[in-house]
């Protein structure tokens, strides 16, 4: 199993200074600061770094533009892979051929160092946009078909039923022949089969729910990803599933950092964020039970150690987190998706989870030579329920 890392360039709030100069220094900071701990983890062996694009995300993801951190990337790592994780397809967020031109400028830039994401994105960001959220799957798959054929041919047409393209050579054409692999962002059961169908790599964005559950995604993508009927002509079956990992020399050196608060922070705007914009029709009472450990913390009842202690993130030694990726890894993840830079955790601890998982759990996943299988396992007895 390899080992990714991923960005949405967190910038919490409160901000230092009022507005704006202190959301501007933030985020100017969180940006720096990522872009150094990226050129870390390329120099320690990391496989791929990923780039999400979210907009309008206050405090929790301040990243809509991945090509701009992707172009700026390429020119100072050498090794690391470059992640769109992903572009949004819909065709109101960006036409297919832009898509084309900066993914294939992009993987120019890297030397064909880019892997290409894709997804469709919230309500919230949805709705901004104009995008008929109805026809937003099959928007997804036509301008998938459009872009890989924007780089395969040397003029290209297209004329389906979002997409009415005139004959055009389509510049420039990317480094990877045919082109750069093609993954599908998924955070459920039935969007994992598709990918799985489609011939796409997973990115499962589920998180923070009992690590069965991800087991069982991840069966239902291979049992589809075995007889494929691919839209794109690179076939990628592989699992990159991401989680919250913070690693230091001892727990009492995570705990020092604001481990819990940072975890505490992610879990509690995401679940807001999901109840506001894609259950709005839910009661409170339904939403409760949705997200329970909100009403559980306003009550003192909940302890955001409870994830680490049920394997939904991993925190704490090198040999801690080891035994953790290893459970992931034996789920048939491929490669584990690092989230390092969230919440309020210093630059400083950062730095030294990527170090210490470069020098010490890297090696040792390799030595290990583990090799992903499909066996769910066994949900605790006591897990809390996603």
């Amino acid at each position: 199993m390899k080992l990714d890392l991923l960005y949405e360039i967190d910038v919490p709030k409160p901000w230092a200074k009022p507005h704006p100069y202190g959301q501007r220094e933030a985020e100017q900071r969180a940006y720096r600061e990522a872009i150094e701990q990226i050129k870390l983890g390329d120099k320690l062996g990391f496989s791929t770094t990923w780039h999400v694009e979210h907009h309008f995300r206050e405090g929790r993801s301040h990243s809509p533009a991945p090509e701009v951190i992707i172009g700026a990337l390429s020119q100072c790592t050498e090794q690391i892979r470059l992640g769109f994780g992903v572009t949004l397809m819909p065709h109101a967020f960006t036409p297919p051929m832009r898509v084309a031109e900066k993914v294939a400028t992009a993987d120019i830039l890297s030397g064909g160092r880019v892997e290409w994401g894709t997804g469709r994105s919230t309500p919230m960001e949805q709705t901004a946009f104009g995008v008929d959220r109805d026809a937003s799957r099959a928007q997804w798959e036509e301008a998938i078909q459009a872009v890989v054929g924007m780089w395969e041919e040397e003029y290209f047409e297209f004329h389906g039923k979002y997409l009415d393209f005139p004959r055009r050579m389509v510049t420039p054409k990317p480094v990877q022949d045919p082109h750069p692999p093609c993954w599908m962002a998924a955070t459920s059961e039935g969007s994992s089969a598709v990918a799985g169908e489609k011939g796409l790599g997973l990115l499962s964005f589920s998180i923070l729910q009992p690590i069965h559950k991800m087991a069982e995604h991840i069966r239902l993508y291979r049992a589809a990803a075995a007889a494929p009927k691919p839209i794109t002509r690179v076939t990628t079956n592989r699992v990159a599933a991401y989680t919250l990992v913070h690693c230091e020399e001892s727990m009492a050196k995570c705990e020092e950092s604001g481990i819990w608060d940072s975890v505490w922070w992610w879990y509690k705007n995401i679940a807001e964020f999901t109840a506001e914009w894609e259950l709005p029709h839910l009661s409170q009472e339904e939403r409760d039970k949705v997200f329970p450990y909100l009403m559980q913390q306003a009550d003192g009842n909940f302890d955001p150690k409870s994830f680490n202690d049920h394997d939904m993130i991993v925190v704490g030694d090198p040999e801690q987190c080891y035994a953790k990726m290893l459970k992931y890894a034996e789920l048939g993840v491929d490669q584990l998706i690092c989230y390092v830079q969230f919440g309020y955790l210093p630059h400083e601890s950062v730095m030294k989870t990527i170090e210490l998982l470069g020098k010490e759990v890297l090696p040792a996943l390799a030595k290990e030579g583990v090799e992903a299988t499909i066996k769910p396992a066994p949900a605790p007895a006591s897990a809390p329920a996603s």
